[in-house]
């Protein structure tokens, strides 16, 4: 089950945990012992996640859904399929195609205040946050790199549009796969995203990315690759700082 793309993992587990329910239901089992066997197969299915968030989301999806349902045991029958609502949002904010790249985790503030330090730009350098979600990364660059062409990319259109309204002309958003754009012409590339897309990006970055230019990531190093600096930020976070073409 983990080998499967996340969210989808996540999905099938909940179901999972809703039928061994209705099974132990269908054996004569409480409604007491059903929910607890239900839980417990959710932790089992959640164990082999190597990331503890995704660990959290597995375990938590079936008893979070019977407290929605609980919640709407006043509401008519036809009413309850209101409980799926917030996944149907989840599905319009992360789309099928970005379900291998990063979850949604926002840049915390202050985190890249080294980084001119160890990265210092000429003004007017273009800096791109692949996969700028909310665009707190944007923000926290147009911070530290006030002089900077701030230009950010993403895929989910509704976070592309929270994105532009968050910087409101301090940097370029625009929807699209980050793995099709050029990064040619880029002074420093930020990005925060998974241990699984790092060699990839790291792939693309030395095609791409010009002599001089600088990958910062927060949290996850490249696999194989020496850092030109790393640090820890105040909130216990590690940024990675490297030169592909160098």
């Amino acid at each position: 089950m983990s080998g499967l793309r996340w969210p989808l993992a996540a999905l099938l587990s909940w179901l999972l945990a809703w039928a061994g329910f209705a099974s132990l239901r269908a054996l004569g089992a409480s409604p007491g012992a059903a929910l607890l066997g239900a839980t417990l197969l959710g932790v089992v299915l959640a164990l082999p996640h190597r990331v503890r968030w995704r660990r959290l989301i597995v375990a938590a999806g079936f008893p979070v859904s019977v407290l929605a349902q609980g919640w709407q045991a006043g509401l008519p029958a036809a009413w309850a399929w209101l409980w799926w609502l917030p996944l149907l949002l989840l599905w319009w904010l992360y789309p099928r195609r970005s379900w291998s790249e990063a979850p949604l985790f926002p840049t915390p503030r202050g985190a890249l205040e080294r980084l001119p330090e160890f990265a210092p730009l000429p003004p007017g350098a273009r800096v791109l946050d692949a996969g700028c979600g909310l665009g707190h990364g944007l923000a926290e660059l147009a911070r530290v790199y006030p002089q900077a062409r701030l230009e950010g990319v993403e895929w989910s259109r509704p976070l592309v549009w929270a994105a532009r309204w968050r910087l409101r002309g301090r940097a370029r958003v625009q929807r699209g796969d980050l793995w099709a754009g050029d990064w040619g012409g880029l002074a420093l590339l930020y990005v925060f995203q998974r241990p699984e897309t790092m060699v990839r990006l790291w792939a693309k970055a030395q095609r791409e990315l010009p002599p001089g230019a600088w990958l910062a990531s927060l949290d996850f190093e490249v696999p194989g690759q020496r850092p030109q600096a790393q640090w820890l930020t105040p909130g216990g976070r590690t940024v990675w700082l490297y030169r592909p073409q160098v």
